[in-house]
């Protein structure tokens, strides 16, 4: 079982790491990279806004789909 929570707290610490742990390796990297695109590219402004969007989306994905296949 996913646990939302998990994967929206791993993904505030780590971007991706939540989307590694709902199980999709390639999304999670994809949010990794852009993450830190977006922070250094940016100065920060736009790395907060796509940050709390990697945790909110690996949150809603665990959330609808729970069970690991």
């Amino acid at each position: 079982m996913r646990e939302p929570w998990i994967a929206g707290i791993l993904s505030l610490l780590i971007p991706g790491v939540g989307q590694i742990y709902n199980g999709r390796i390639i999304i999670g990297i994809i949010w990794l990279v852009l993450t830190g695109v977006s922070w250094i590219g940016s100065v920060g402004t736009l790395g907060w806004i796509v940050h709390l969007i990697c945790a909110w989306c690996a949150y809603s994905y665990a959330k609808d789909n729970p069970i690991r296949n």
